[in-house]
């Protein structure tokens, strides 16, 4: 197997396979975690990789002509730049907003009226906010489809996303480490997993204690190698995203991977019990009363490992509302998660909005 490890050992560039002189473009992960993952690009590599995102694209309903709202963010993150060139290549016109500036967004999309907008579904909730503080209906905007990656989200975030938005939510999936965004894309006459792009990307799905590799439709670790990619070719890499693979339907020459359901790296394992954020997510958001915006926060108690989940109530949420909010959050998690934790409703537009890479977890138990 390769793994980050690797990669952070060989930083920046000793697992490059080709002379410098033939690199046209270098990204790199935020180093948030450790130093930071560098990858490379010949000119063949950010051909393919803009095909791919246009596929993507098109698989989600895009076509030639369309505006493409890109939220991603530009510079070192793959997620700007890939998601810019493949939407050209598919023949999009481009709108570049980057992250950030929410208020500018909202009067951008209503002015230029653009069918698709790419970005990660927490941002995207981010927007809905803002068009609903501005007292503008997101319904009534030009959106049609919105694909949304670089981050986990679970069936009870696309129902949220798609009622208040009035569009088609799919789910592009990839890393920086095999090429950015594009490995995989979901269809959006199906919505039912993500077709891995085979004809570059080979997916396997392997035990992650073991490493052994499982059957179709058993969960594990997804692990890829790059077939075509030439300034760093990866093989049989750990992407620590866990998922099945699964025949392909919408597009049956290629499999499927379902939607990431967390990553073995961000299980919490409170009390002997393997936590995700997303079994959080699915109970905050069928829960009345509360916005979709929490945060997990991890504490110790004398030898105890404690877990509190922070939720933002939604305006107008009165004292009993709240309360009613909390209990049902925290028996949720009690019974369909299996472990006690304390629930706190905060108060609208409390918790640190993300314009990227949404961090749930909040681990305070070394401090």
């Amino acid at each position: 197997f390769t793994t980050k490890a690797d990669l952070r050992e060989t930083y920046p560039f000793g697992m490059f396979a080709v002379p410098m002189a033939d690199v046209r473009r270098i990204h790199a992960s935020s180093g948030t975690t450790g130093r930071p993952t560098v990858v490379g690009y010949t000119e063949n590599d950010l051909s393919m990789w803009a095909d791919m995102i246009a596929r993507s694209i098109r698989a989600a309903g895009g076509r030639r002509g369309h505006k493409v709202h890109i939220s991603y963010g530009y510079g070192l993150f793959t997620g700007g730049l890939g998601a810019h060139y493949g939407a050209e290549r598919a023949g999009c016109t481009v709108i570049p907003a980057s992250g950030g500036m929410t208020a500018r967004q909202v009067q951008i999309i209503q002015d230029f009226e653009p069918e698709i907008i790419m970005v990660t579904p927490s941002y995207m909730l981010t927007l809905l906010d803002e068009f609903e503080r501005q007292g503008v209906d997101p319904r009534t905007t030009s959106l049609q489809v919105g694909i949304f990656g670089a981050e986990p989200w679970t069936e009870a975030m696309r129902r949220e996303i798609e009622e208040r938005m009035d569009i088609h939510a799919v789910d592009i999936y990839g890393l920086s480490e095999v090429i950015g965004p594009g490995v995989a894309q979901e269809c959006v006459e199906t919505k039912d997993g993500l077709h891995v792009w085979e004809d570059h990307f080979y997916p396997e799905v392997v035990d992650p204690f073991t490493g052994a590799v499982l059957p179709e439709g058993e969960e594990g670790e997804v692990v890829f190698t790059s077939l075509t990619k030439e300034a760093l070719p990866i093989i049989r890499y750990r992407t620590r995203d866990l998922s099945r693979l699964l025949p392909g339907t919408a597009r049956p020459a290629f499999r499927r991977i379902e939607k990431i359901t967390g990553r073995s790296d961000d299980m919490i394992i409170l009390r002997g019990v393997n936590v995700f954020p997303s079994q959080i997510e699915e109970i905050v958001l069928r829960t009345p009363g509360v916005a979709p915006h929490f945060q997990v926060q991890l504490t110790r108690r004398g030898r105890m490992d404690h877990m509190t989940v922070r939720v933002e109530a939604r305006p107008g949420a009165g004292a009993e509302q709240r309360e009613a909010a909390a209990k049902t959050i925290a028996q949720g998690v009690k019974d369909g998660v299996g472990v006690t934790v304390e629930v706190a409703i905060v108060d609208p537009e409390t918790l640190e909005r993300s314009l990227g890479k949404l961090r749930r977890v909040k681990d305070l138990r070394q401090q």
